[in-house]
């Protein structure tokens, strides 16, 4: 019998399944109930269950993010603002979002996104706004 029950690697596969679970099943939680906002408060019954139908079709839809999601939080990383993004015509094409180390300089931060996308467009063939 190994020393070890378990692995990092399992925990985070494990966790990975569990938050995916979570976002299987939006009826469980309702829309509002998390905000102050008076726009939900103020649909009328039917609207209500419409706009809570429309959010729960976004949640079912979202990429399952979940196993990067539980990798950022367990290497200690924060997912920030910062994305790039490249479209052909109006489709978007390819999205990248980034996580750092909290205590990475937000001039670095620039440095690497403004660096990555200049190496992607070079590489696409895609000529960057001066």
């Amino acid at each position: 019998m190994p020393d070890e029950l378990y692995t990092e690697d399992d925990l985070r596969t494990e966790a990975a399944a569990q938050y995916a679970a979570a976002l299987q099943d939006p009826d469980s939680m309702g829309i509002g109930e998390q905000m102050t906002d008076q726009t939900w408060r103020s649909l009328n019954e039917d609207d209500f269950d419409t706009a809570q139908r429309a959010v729960g079709d976004l949640l079912t839809s979202a990429a399952d993010v979940s196993e990067w999601a539980i990798n950022l939080g367990a290497d200690g990383l924060v997912p920030d603002e910062h994305e790039l993004g490249f479209n052909a015509g109006d489709r978007p094409i390819v999205r990248i979002h980034f996580a750092f180390a909290p205590d990475l300089p937000d001039d670095i931060r620039d440095g690497l996104v403004v660096g990555i996308g200049e190496a992607l467009a070079a590489e696409m063939g895609i000529a960057l706004p001066q």
